[in-house]
């Protein structure tokens, strides 16, 4: 029988909450803003009520009771955090005042807003820079806000630096009554259906676009139907013998 006695493990210490954890140089930079209420206050863009967000029509969803409050992230300060900082400073060296003054840092994304008439050389240059290096843009979104008035409508750019291994998110405000801004086909050639579409859906014009047609709807189509303000109707479905009517000819609740 061994009579050696086997050593006491020793205690390990204890981790406390107050640690810090290092930072991982792959993880996205957290804006700069490090206490909950060092956080941008929110903006209230609107208010929806029922299911679909929108009153006044037919629905048959029995939420048409429902009331919510629609916010949008507010405007962040400076420092922004990690290459963020870096990312403005450059495009401001290179294209001074090509923002609005809006940045907004959420979900450790940044999103810059640029004017209209410098989006065109803005992605020249975050493509061209050997600091910048946006090579590819992945996809142009446009987005309706019929309640913000002189701002109805949002084209947003969702951009890719493979060299850089970084996302970056632009995006231009445009009034109703000139839904202008310049096409990128030039810069992007990838942008060429992406401009179509959203002209198709919403009415954003791109100028200098090569052939700003239609790419969803007949060429004759009246009216750009993913806008907010387009009329809610649809086609009569027939199913076993019975006919489903369009949406905004059911009955309401």
């Amino acid at each position: 029988m061994n009579d050696e006695k086997t050593p006491e493990a020793k205690p390990q210490a204890e981790k406390t909450i107050d640690e810090k954890v290092p930072a991982s140089q792959d993880t996205a930079p957290t804006g700069g803003l490090e206490r909950e209420d060092a956080q941008p206050t929110p903006y209230v863009v609107g208010r929806s009520t029922g299911m679909w967000g929108k009153g006044g029509t037919p629905d048959t969803s029995g939420y048409a009771g429902m009331q919510r409050t629609v916010g949008a992230p507010g405007v962040a300060v400076r420092p922004f955090g990690g290459w963020f900082d870096e990312v403005a400073d450059r495009l401001e060296e290179l294209t001074p005042g090509f923002g609005t003054g809006r940045v907004i840092v959420h979900r450790d994304e940044l999103t810059l807003f640029v004017r209209p008439e410098a989006i065109a050389q803005v992605c020249r240059q975050l493509r061209d820079d050997p600091a910048l290096r946006f090579e590819v843009l992945s996809v142009i979104s446009g987005v309706h806000y019929p309640q913000q008035t002189g701002e109805e409508l949002h084209v947003v750019y969702q951009l890719l630096s493979i060299t850089h291994n970084r996302r970056l998110r632009l995006e231009v405000v445009l009034p109703d009554g000139h839904p202008h801004v310049d096409s990128v086909v030039s810069t992007y050639p990838m942008a060429d259906f992406h401009e179509r579409e959203a002209w198709d859906m919403f009415g954003i014009i791109f100028d200098g676009h090569p052939g700003l047609t239609r790419v969803l709807m007949p060429d004759d189509w009246s009216g750009h139907p993913q806008r907010k303000d387009y009329p809610l109707g649809g086609i009569p479905v027939e199913y076993k013998g019975a006919t489903v009517p369009p949406p905004d000819q059911r009955r309401s609740y």
